[in-house]
């Protein structure tokens, strides 16, 4: 997903001179009128929405044009699979030109099957345009969603100075003194997957069993040419793909190790899913 930086270049050269004038604009109201409309599930609601002239540059996460009818089915599609509510929030905004607002929003989608209710996340990347005494969708670009709440910015996750021998010695000393277990991550920080099992470590759904049962170590591979022989030791294959993890007793036992790339799609996983590993490997209560 592009940072909204990225999208300027965009949105100038879609603008015709004659939109030159300076608007009053309120985000709640544009990305209100948006958000019923998804909830609706009304494709003909959602499409007013959007830009005509110019028309509406639309693409997937991987940078894809995407035609207008596939941007509408693909919101318009969550009515059906069960949306009761949305959520979003402004993670970043842009004035790039008096005419545009660019908003990076986190979006949060209800969804009820039955009796069971989940929730999926996507990054959404929007761009408003005033038309006329309109305020229209010029420029969009989303994730895919997912059950795990992707992270909006790369964080600094691995050291690539750190030594990881200390890191694993620092680790089972603490676990030993609180009876907790150590997760030994491998990744790098190039790796999206790597930051989406972070953020789920430190989601309200799994941060609580982390901190209570487990310390976690983060250990930089490079670009698969680092720490090889750590790789090795807790019998990690790297070929099968990152993150991947390792757990250890506090006594520095290896009780698992990660050979079929459980966590190499952080992204499609549930947070029931990761609980369920952490559940499984967690210390035994006393």
């Amino acid at each position: 997903m592009p940072l909204l930086s990225l999208l300027v270049p965009f949105f100038v050269l879609l603008i015709a001179p004659a939109f030159a004038r300076q608007f009053e604009f309120d985000p709640s109201t544009a990305l209100d009128k948006w958000r019923s409309a998804v909830l609706s599930g009304d494709a003909a609601s959602l499409a007013a929405l959007y830009s005509k002239e110019p028309p509406p540059s639309l693409h997937t996460s991987s940078g894809k044009p995407l035609a207008l009818n596939d941007e509408l089915q693909f919101w318009a599609s969550f009515k059906s699979k069960g949306l009761t509510d949305l959520g979003y929030e402004i993670a970043d905004q842009k004035v790039p030109d008096p005419r545009l607002r660019l908003f990076l929003l986190q979006v949060t989608l209800t969804l009820k099957e039955g009796d069971a209710v989940h929730k999926e996340y996507l990054v959404l990347s929007q761009g408003w345009l005033q038309h006329g005494d309109q305020q229209l969708i010029l420029v969009s670009q989303h994730s895919p969603p997912a059950r795990i709440r992707p992270p909006l910015n790369d964080k600094e996750i691995y050291d690539s100075a750190a030594d990881p021998n200390k890191q694993i010695a620092d680790a089972l000393h603490a676990a030993a003194a609180a009876h907790k277990r150590v997760l030994v991550v491998f990744g790098g920080n190039w790796c999206f997957d790597c930051h989406v099992l972070d953020e789920a470590f430190h989601s309200p759904e799994i941060a609580p069993t982390i901190g209570k049962s487990f310390e976690v170590v983060h250990l930089d591979i490079g670009h698969m040419d680092k720490n090889l022989d750590v790789a090795k030791k807790y019998d990690i294959p790297l070929d099968r793909g990152v993150p991947a993890i390792a757990v250890l007793d506090s006594d520095g036992k290896l009780l698992f190790s990660q050979k079929r790339g459980e966590f190499e799609a952080a992204r499609s996983l549930a947070p029931e899913d990761i609980l369920a590993f952490l559940s499984k490997w967690k210390p035994i209560s006393r």
